[in-house]
């Protein structure tokens, strides 16, 4: 199956003490055609910065150090800046996870949708707002004619996030990243715009790069899933083989200490400790300051990828030594 989106060898980095200490460290992602790859982890752990990366986007001062990112093939890291902003929306859009800080303050939510279908499309602008008109009804904005001409200031967060999911989803791109997208919606409008997603897939053949730290909606919306632990991937597999059956020390963790994948009175688990922030990553493993596993090499010699069955790899020495044995 042909890759919609491909990451290789990401580094991105921003000032740190002295010299520049990277966020995202190495990363690969791929995301086919059609398909969804949920990308999880903790919080700063490098989700949403490999996200921005995808677009071009990182915050100043942050910068890619390294890497290749394509976009159906093409790479993005060589085109220019107005070739970058034609590809953004048409070919690769983001639903982000801040709509206060996405949104224009002064222009209408209505005008900033229409806007950006005349940006990519040539039709006229009544086309545009009936094509808003819709697109605000199917994400469940109630009295969405009345809610075309309002500001963000006069909506809830919740509102204003289906406005952005409006919004990325307006162009019909290839890629859609989509970044904690049903956070502030209540469990119906979570429910609506997960399958608004799995429509805009089939009838389309959107690939979807999904970031979240919600793993009941990865069981429910991904094929594949790629565990982030402090700018590295861990773990990487299809849904069932990580969700059901994952190695590492880290997404065993995270899947004991998830309440809506526990049993019934089963006492959560978490994780002891935090992620560490990047000036402290250890040079080898960077979860095995947090590891029940850790052995006495993990702090000092980074890991490489164990082959599993099915495509399933993992990063972790214990794994590896029992794979071998």
């Amino acid at each position: 199956m042909s890759v919609a989106l491909e990451v290789e060898d990401l580094v991105v980095s921003f000032p740190g003490v002295g010299e520049r200490t990277p966020v995202v460290d190495g990363l690969g992602l791929r995301v086919e055609v059609g398909k969804t790859l949920a990308l999880v982890g903790e919080s700063g752990c490098g989700k949403s910065i490999s996200a921005l990366a995808c677009l071009r986007l990182v915050p100043r001062p942050g910068r890619i150090d390294r890497g290749r990112i394509a976009v159906g093939g093409r790479e993005i890291l060589d085109l220019s800046v107005p070739e970058m902003r034609g590809l953004r929306g048409s070919e690769i859009s983001m639903i982000f996870q801040e709509p206060m800080t996405s949104l224009n303050p002064v222009i209408n939510v209505g005008g900033q949708v229409i806007e950006a279908i005349r940006l990519h499309e040539r039709v006229s602008r009544s086309a545009a707002r009936a094509r808003t008109l819709d697109l605000f009804e199917q994400v469940g904005i109630p009295d969405a004619e009345a809610r075309l001409g309002a500001y963000p200031h006069q909506l809830s967060g919740g509102l204003k996030q289906r406005v952005m999911i409006a919004m990325a989803l307006a162009t019909v791109p290839k890629v859609l990243i989509a970044d904690e997208p049903t956070t502030a919606l209540d469990v119906t409008i979570q429910a609506q715009i997960l399958q608004l997603l799995r429509d805009l897939q089939r009838d389309s053949d959107t690939a979807i790069l999904l970031i979240t730290h919600d793993l009941g909606i990865v069981n429910e919306l991904s094929d594949r899933v790629a565990v982030m632990y402090a700018g590295r991937k861990v773990e990487e597999g299809g849904r069932v083989d990580v969700l059901a059956h994952s190695r590492h020390p880290y997404t065993e963790g995270l899947l004991r200490s998830m309440p809506a994948l526990a049993r019934p009175g089963e006492r959560l688990t978490e994780i002891p400790g935090v992620v560490p922030p990047p000036d402290e990553w250890p040079p080898g493993c960077r979860f095995s300051g947090r590891c029940p596993r850790a052995l006495s090499h993990c702090p000092d010699q980074p890991p490489a990828s164990t082959p599993l069955p099915d495509e399933h790899r993992v990063w972790c020495h214990a794994v590896a030594e029992d794979v071998a044995s």
